[in-house]
């Protein structure tokens, strides 16, 4: 399907179902515990929305947030990772999910983890809704995974350009279908 500038890669179909399956693997894998989600801003905040509600009941769940830059005005990385937001509570003894919205050279989420471990979190593991391995540059380990994809600058569902298509209800190849 195309739409102005794009085309459809992920349906927002395709993109409910497989977050409906992370959210059952979350809550098997953290029955009747406290799970802190660190969302990583801004790209990540549509994911971590839907993803939440699917989290069993029986999960008490905590929210903060970070935001972190890496690509700056580009459309590719900078390769120097700066902290715009830090968290708000502390993450010692907590069980943490980092929720990003891509994994693309690994850089910017191998640098969260460190920083994170370092804050010495009972377990950290992270949820992405995108990972491109095909653009790893470091091996980091992502637990939950929504969709592998190509090598595509893609937006939608939290994704932008410019701070443009952010709202779009499926994931987009950008540049396309114009």
């Amino acid at each position: 399907m195309k739409t102005a500038g794009t085309t459809v890669l992920i349906t927002d179909e395709e993109i409910r179902r497989r977050i409906s399956e992370i959210g059952r693997q979350i809550s098997k894998d953290y029955a009747g515990r406290t799970v802190t989600f660190v969302g990583i801003l801004k790209g990540s905040f549509v994911f971590l929305a839907d993803l939440i509600r699917q989290v069993s009941p029986d999960i008490a769940v905590e929210l903060d947030f970070m935001s972190v830059s890496s690509y700056g005005d580009a459309t590719t990385t900078s390769g120097t990772i700066h902290i715009e937001k830090d968290l708000t509570v502390s993450i010692e003894d907590r069980d943490i999910i980092i929720v990003e919205d891509i994994v693309d050279t690994g850089t910017t989420l191998s640098y969260l983890q460190e920083i994170l471990r370092a804050r010495e979190p009972k377990s950290l593991k992270t949820a992405c809704l995108l990972s491109k391995p095909s653009r790893r540059k470091v091996a980091v380990p992502v637990e939950y995974v929504g969709f592998t994809i190509e090598d595509r600058f893609v937006v939608g569902y939290g994704l932008d350009v410019d701070e443009r298509f952010r709202h779009l209800p499926y994931i987009a190849v950008a540049g396309e279908g114009a």
